[in-house]
């Protein structure tokens, strides 16, 4: 009998489950559960669906007919509930006909009569598109733009003086023109970041006070003789030559112009700094941790200057269509040529959430709502003023997205969750990305 043992035998592998562990969900399953969760695109489409809400609630609240309705609703609730149905449609339905397409055109067959609502989207979310951008890279850089209206005041200046003051051949001049608007705002807002970054001063103190200093400083210029349209009064500027204008792409008929090629031109730069260039992970690095940065031997002064020079670019590019855009034929400088765009634009860059593709889509979504809203006044009689309200809804619960997630009941209602933004903080913190 012998007394060696038998040697060890190695365990027995245990059979895997039917299908294996490592099975990846399929495109349903992912779906219902982005839903269940509410991530950020769905937190987004539910703050749309809550804006237009609140705005059908308006619009009821608006219409003295129909609360005259609910009088008796009690006695007739089917009328009231009726007449609120009918005017809230009827008023939803122009705002879609004046910004995606107007079915009753078809018949016409006349590509500007069909075209002519996206197009109006279009050229009003070109703007937006540039301001976006602009808040997002200081956003990134840790840092709030507050003064793209003096940076689009900065732009404007410069575009228009190189509008009228010089009469060269049609490419030649509109070129200068755009490089003169984006000039003009990088140096504007440049200072800001030069005085961030040398001195500590607060970037949203001192771009609020440089917004002010460019207002009246244009108010002042349009009563100088150099720039006030000669035979008048009235602060208006000098029209621009009339090959210095942004030239539409489509014809007269329809508003789309050269801006929006200069806009996609913009989301790919935007997108390619801050992906693929150093320049754009440096501006990350600082905002997210500006000492850490520091220590690893990027200097944060100059990224600091660097990231508000180039918003101020951008917004810039506000300025130049706005004095050569299709909204302004005379091509001139007013008091208010900013038109508000550059607080829209801090909208539009937290709906987008600072992402280069967020920020087109938030911007048609606010193109469509401005260019719907005044087809919605003139057919429907309702005031475009509510989808202002609408604007400031969706983007309220853009910002709160425990709060679309309570109201909505989806999972992780109590958390930040997934989509939240950080705001920049004194120190230079940035936003997630």
């Amino acid at each position: 009998m012998s007394d060696a043992t038998p040697a060890p035998q190695p365990p027995a592998e245990t059979e895997k489950p039917h299908g294996g562990p490592d099975k990846k969900p399929s495109m349903g399953k992912a779906v219902v559960d982005a839903i269940v969760t509410g991530n950020s695109v769905v937190v987004t489409f539910l703050a749309i669906v809550l804006g237009l809400l609140v705005g059908a609630v308006l619009i009821v609240l608006s219409d003295q007919d129909v609360l005259d309705k609910y009088k008796y609703f009690f006695a007739d609730p089917g009328d009231s509930l009726s007449a609120s149905w009918d005017v809230v449609k009827n008023a939803y339905v122009a705002l879609f006909k004046g910004s995606i397409v107007d079915p009753g055109t078809f018949d016409s067959n006349y590509a500007p009569y069909i075209l002519g609502p996206i197009s109006e989207t279009i050229s009003q979310a070109t703007p937006l598109i540039f301001g976006g951008i602009a808040v997002s890279i200081a956003f990134r850089a840790g840092m709030f733009n507050i003064g793209a209206q003096g940076q689009i005041i900065a732009g404007a200046i410069l575009a228009s003086w190189m509008g009228f003051q010089f009469d060269l051949p049609i490419v030649i001049h509109l070129v200068l023109v755009i490089i003169a608007g984006i000039l003009g705002g990088a140096i504007y807002g440049g200072l800001a970041g030069f005085l961030k970054g040398r001195f500590g001063a607060h970037e949203v103190i001192v771009t609020i006070m440089l917004n002010y200093i460019a207002l009246f400083f244009l108010s002042w210029l349009l009563t100088t003789d150099a720039f006030r349209r000669p035979g008048t009064q009235q602060p208006i500027g000098k029209s621009a030559h009339s090959h210095a204008s942004l030239p539409r792409l489509f014809g007269d008929d329809l508003r789309i112009n050269f801006g929006i090629v200069l806009a996609i031109a913009a989301v790919v730069l935007y997108w390619w700094i801050l992906n693929r260039s150093a320049m754009g992970f440096e501006l990350r690095a600082v905002g997210s941790n500006p000492d850490a940065a520091q220590t690893a031997g990027m200097s944060v002064p100059r990224a600091q200057f660097v990231a508000m020079a180039l918003a101020g670019g951008m917004a810039g590019l506000i300025g130049v269509s706005q004095v050569m855009g299709p909204y302004n034929p005379a091509h001139s400088l007013t008091p208010s040529i900013d038109a508000g765009l550059g607080f829209t634009a801090i909208t539009v860059a937290l709906l987008g959430r600072t992402s280069p593709v967020g920020i087109v889509f938030a911007s048609l979504l606010f193109g469509a709502l401005q260019a719907g809203g005044s087809r919605m006044q003139a057919s429907a009689g309702v005031s475009i003023d509510i989808v202002i309200v609408v604007q400031a809804v969706i983007v309220l619960m853009v910002a709160a997205p425990p709060l679309v997630r309570t109201i909505f009941r989806l999972k992780g209602a109590h958390s930040g969750g997934e989509g939240a933004l950080v705001a920049p903080q004194t120190t230079g913190a940035g936003a997630e990305s």
